[in-house]
């Protein structure tokens, strides 16, 4: 990493959660320049059964709190 990628990266670790958020997924969204159609269609399509799941009760949603806790507790113990 340059100095000056390694300054950014510092100034943007500084901003609050949400800014950080955004961020990175501007950064991200810059790097995937190509859409595919069918990508896209099938997600849409994902998207659309995962929430009539929701919707139907078929299964339950999990706070963001439960999933960021399991994950750290994941990356703790390996």
């Amino acid at each position: 990493m340059t100095q000056e990628a390694h300054e950014l990266l510092q100034k943007a670790l500084a901003l609050p959660e949400n800014e950080r958020a955004e961020l990175a997924g501007n950064l991200i969204s810059s790097l995937d320049t190509t859409v595919d159609p069918d990508v896209d269609a099938a997600w849409q399509q994902e998207v659309a059964r995962r929430l009539v799941e929701v919707q139907s009760g078929k299964v339950k949603t999990v706070s963001w709190e439960d999933v960021r806790e399991k994950g750290r507790t994941l990356l703790h113990d390996k």
